[in-house]
C-alpha cells in the first residue's frame, strides 16, 4: 500500500480503497497514517503540509482521475489530498493528529491571506481551478472551516462561471472536478453534474476501458449520472 518513493501513489492506493468502499486493517491504516504524517513540514511541502518526493516535485503528480498536475499546484494538491486521506484513515495517534493540525494551520493561513485580496470575494476559491478542487476535497473530508459555505459558493459561483459549453468547464480538470461533485449533497453540485451530463453519458456508454484511470472515469461517470 505504501510506495516508499511516492506520496502521490500512496494516496492513490488509499483513495482506490475508499472509492470502492473497502478498508484495510486497523494496524495497516495506522502504519500508513504515520508514514504520511512523517512527510509533514519536510522540504518541498506546501504551506507546512505534506511533502512529495524529489521526482514528484520535479515532474508533478497524477491525481486519482488521471489528470497530471505540475509545479506549485502539485505541491498544494498533495497537501490537501494527504490531509483528506489522513482523515479517512481515522488514525488518532498524537503524531498523526499533530501533523494534521499543523497542515491545517498552514492551509488556513493561506486561505486567510487570500481573503484579504479584494479581487477574491469567493471563499471557495484557491488560486485556480485545479487547486480549488483540491481544497474542496479536503473540505468534504471535514478539513479546515466553513465547509458548506466554501463548497456551495465555490461550485455555485466559481465553477458555474467557468462553463465552456457542451458539458465542460474552463480551467477546471473535468474528471477531478466530477470526483469532488459526486460527494456533495447540494443543489449547486447537482446542477453542475446535470450540466456535465452529455460528457458523462458518452463516457458511460463506451466499452469499459482497460487502463486504471479509464476504468475509474467509467465508474465515476455512472455514479455522477445517478446523482443527477
Amino acid at each position: 500500500m505504501i510506495h516508499e518513493a511516492s506520496l502521490s501513489r500512496t494516496l492513490d492506493a488509499i483513495n482506490e480503497l475508499t472509492f470502492n468502499e473497502r478498508k484495510s486493517s486497523l494496524a495497516e491504516r495506522k502504519r500508513i497514517a504515520e508514514w504520511i504524517a512523517a512527510r509533514q513540514g519536510l522540504p518541498g511541502a506546501y504551506a507546512d503540509t505534506f511533502a512529495g518526493f524529489p521526482d514528484e516535485r520535479k515532474r508533478g503528480i497524477v491525481v486519482f482521475t488521471g489528470e497530471r498536475i505540475t509545479s506549485a499546484s502539485a505541491r498544494h494538491i498533495l497537501g490537501e489530498e494527504a490531509s483528506r486521506v489522513l482523515r479517512s484513515l481515522g488514525a488518532r495517534g498524537p503524531s498523526v493528529q499533530g501533523a494534521l493540525a499543523r497542515a491545517d494551520m498552514g492551509l488556513m493561513n493561506c486561505l486567510n491571506r487570500a481573503a484579504l485580496d479584494p479581487r477574491n470575494s469567493n471563499p471557495g476559491k484557491y488560486c485556480c481551478g485545479k487547486c480549488s478542487v483540491g481544497l474542496w476535497r479536503n473540505l468534504l473530508a471535514g478539513g479546515l472551516d466553513r465547509q458548506e459555505e466554501r463548497l456551495r459558493k465555490g461550485v455555485g459561483q466559481l465553477l458555474r462561471q467557468q462553463r465552456a459549453g457542451e458539458g465542460k468547464w474552463r480551467v477546471f480538470p473535468f474528471w477531478y472536478t466530477v470526483l469532488a461533485l459526486v460527494e456533495m449533497d447540494f443543489p449547486e453540485a447537482r446542477a453542475e453534474l446535470k450540466y456535465a451530463a452529455p460528457v458523462l453519458e458518452r463516457a458511460a456508454l463506451r466499452a469499459r476501458p482497460a487502463s486504471v484511470h479509464g476504468m475509474r472515469r467509467h465508474q465515476l461517470a455512472g455514479r455522477a449520472l445517478g446523482a443527477v
